[in-house]
């Protein structure tokens, strides 16, 4: 398996899988062809250096996954910089196999290389069993999140 930097021939196939599941498709408008608005904030994300969408490919260079880190420069703790993930997501016939686990060991693994004090993360309350596999990577539900739909 290889990780890599998303290229913009990749944003459909990031989109699908983003879509591809109960909350994803509330959220999301999956079709041929993808709306405009999803490739102008892939060139948002590609010209900021404290972005990184990563794409995972199998052996055949088939994506299979994808997440997005953003690092956060902030004042506190000393001058810290926290790394947030986001849009953790898998091929559906491909969940199951382990593919989870080494994506969070990769993105720790990244955000050590980029000094991050923290990894954090959100997920909906309804994705009982997203919670428990965060917990099992280590993950604390130390903090009480809240969000303003705007």
């Amino acid at each position: 398996m290889k990780f890599r930097k998303a290229i913009k021939e990749d944003v459909p196939i990031i989109l699908e899988m983003i879509a591809d599941d109960k909350l994803g498709k509330q959220r999301e408008v999956f079709q041929k062809p993808l709306a405009s608005e999803y490739f102008q904030a892939f060139d948002i994300i590609d010209s900021d250096e404290n972005q990184e969408l990563i794409v995972l490919e199998d052996e055949n260079s088939e994506i299979i996954g994808t997440l997005q880190l953003t690092f956060i420069q902030y004042l506190t703790y000393r001058g810290g910089i926290r790394a947030q993930i986001e849009a953790v997501r898998i091929k559906k016939d491909k969940r199951g196999l382990g593919i989870g686990k080494k994506m969070f060991e990769w993105a720790i693994n990244r955000a050590k290389e980029r000094k991050a004090h923290l990894l954090q993360l959100t997920t909906d309350k309804r994705r009982p069993k997203a919670i428990k596999f965060y917990s099992d990577l280590g993950f604390v539900q130390s903090h009480e999140g809240m969000k303003m739909h705007l």
